[in-house]
């Protein structure tokens, strides 16, 4: 146990020798390292750095013009919306105009085609009165050139009236 406990004290006591070979060892290795890897290394973090950066600032970027690209849509839309909404409203204004001229021309031609109607009935209302005068007159003054040629008695008087009578429903049928 003697013997382990030396060896071991010995693995573990510091030895000049060793420390500056290690050193050297080690100076030299990072030297080494300096000048051939460290350098590449570095610039290989740097680059991938800047592409990191890079691939953020790219997509920071797209992510504003998305947004902005939906704003402008939005507003588009909006516009758009408003528009149709302004011809629509519009175009039932006009339909409304068409109707009411139309229904007030409607009643205009109604109203001038019953006056004309009226005017047409009160027309033909005085020709026919006309007409029935001017009959009853003809048949007045038949009627008394008859009884002046003829001499009125009763019996004769009769015929004569109903005569005049027949001829009046004659007239007044046709």
């Amino acid at each position: 146990m003697l013997s382990s406990l030396i060896f071991a004290a010995g693995l573990l006591s510091p030895n000049p020798g060793l420390i500056f070979w290690t050193a050297v060892t080690f100076l030299l290795l990072v030297f080494i390292l300096s000048k051939v890897a460290w350098k590449p290394i570095v610039e290989a973090l740097s680059e991938r750095e800047k592409n990191i950066q890079s691939a953020i600032d790219r997509a920071e970027q797209a992510k504003a013009e998305a947004e902005k690209t939906l704003a402008e849509l939005k507003a588009e839309r909006a516009k758009a919306q408003a528009e149709a909404e302004k011809i629509v409203s519009d175009a039932k204004a006009y339909a409304e105009k068409i109707r009411a001229e139309l229904l007030e021309k409607a009643n205009a031609e109604a109203r001038k085609t019953l006056e004309d109607a009226k005017a047409e009935i009160e027309l033909a209302k005085r020709r026919a009165m006309a007409e029935l005068k001017d009959t009853v007159a003809d048949l007045a003054i038949e009627a008394a050139s008859k009884i002046i040629q003829h001499n009125l008695d009763a019996e004769r008087h009769k015929d004569l009236i109903a005569s005049v009578i027949n001829d009046l429903s004659t007239v007044q049928k046709q």
